[in-house]
């Protein structure tokens, strides 16, 4: 069956609208109730075992958490250290403060995904998934705290980040962060209890906590969150953060974005299939031409056929 370059654009660009329309209709879909975490930083004490435990749990390098010496200067985490505990010296004293995948309700790392490799579960975590990953790396790009982590020094990269021990959430386990910490700073639930119970610690010692969760609102909205007796930006937190999802800023570039480069492969490829059967239909009819010259050629004349 012959397909013109009409048919075809116009295959293309129905299945441009079916990708950006589904995508944009299910990037913000909350099924089931998410899983939160609240972490009380008045009583995180810097021991640094939910570091050792997210360790020895992924695979990663197992730090030492008596080394105080990492408190020197501020750390982020990377593709080898998907949490990690700062101290900040504050107007209350010294504060510690564990840091990760913030695992928003409204993904934007998810939302900009153009293949799905990244993906918000319906019970809450945020993972990666590899065998889907294109390395476009705009998971990256579009995070609002910064952590999803890129493998460059790596043959085969991987976005790293945490996954919220996903998987021990699916055999009933915690999270091996909240699991090891001694103090109870971290407690894992519904977000709606872990809500219930950070207000409910704010009104009951209004004078012990910053009159805020940090979470609650940020980027729409985030499975960890935050207690604190100072204001947040005084234990590295960007407080400028938009209290709108990010991916309602997206949506008019996501509309774009399947087009130009989850579809354009396949319009390329399809438009050169197109050229090669033309040019493999001008080859036969110039054969066949050549064929018929060379006939007419060889042909003996008119009168020693007759003959």
């Amino acid at each position: 069956m012959s397909i013109s370059r009409r048919k075809f654009l116009g295959w293309m660009g129905a299945a441009g609208v079916a990708s950006t329309v589904g995508r944009s209709a299910g990037a913000a879909t909350e099924t089931t109730e998410f899983v939160g975490t609240l972490v009380d930083t008045t009583r995180c004490i810097g021991c640094r075992r939910c570091e050792e435990a997210c360790a020895k749990e992924n695979g990663n390098p197992v730090p030492d958490p008596d080394d105080v010496s990492v408190f020197e200067k501020e750390r982020v985490t990377d593709y080898k250290a998907w949490t990690v505990v700062n101290r900040y010296e504050t107007e209350k004293g010294i504060v510690s403060v564990k840091r990760q995948c913030m695992h928003c309700n409204q993904a934007a790392c998810a939302s900009a995904c153009l293949v799905n490799a990244m993906l918000k579960k319906e019970d809450g975590p945020v993972i990666w998934r590899g065998s889907k990953c294109m390395g476009c790396r705009y998971c990256m790009v579009s995070c609002p705290f910064d952590m999803p982590k890129y493998e460059y020094h790596s043959v085969i990269p991987k976005v790293q980040k945490c996954t919220y021990c996903f998987s021990r959430q699916e055999e009933g386990k915690l999270p091996a962060c909240v699991e090891a910490c001694p103090v109870e700073a971290l407690r894992f639930g519904s977000r709606r209890e872990m809500l219930k119970i950070a207000k409910s610690r704010i009104a009951r010692q209004p004078d012990e906590y910053y009159n805020e969760i940090y979470g609650e609102q940020e980027a729409g909205g985030t499975s960890w969150m935050y207690l604190s007796k100072v204001p947040f930006d005084q234990i590295g937190f960007n407080t400028g953060i938009s209290k709108t999802p990010y991916p309602e800023f997206t949506k008019g570039f996501l509309y774009g974005v399947p087009v130009v480069f989850v579809l354009w492969p396949t319009f390329l490829a399809g438009m050169s299939i197109l050229t090669r059967r033309r040019e493999q239909a001008d080859e036969a009819d110039n054969k066949k031409a050549d064929e018929k010259e060379t006939a007419k050629k060889e042909a003996p004349p008119a009168d020693d056929a007759k003959e």
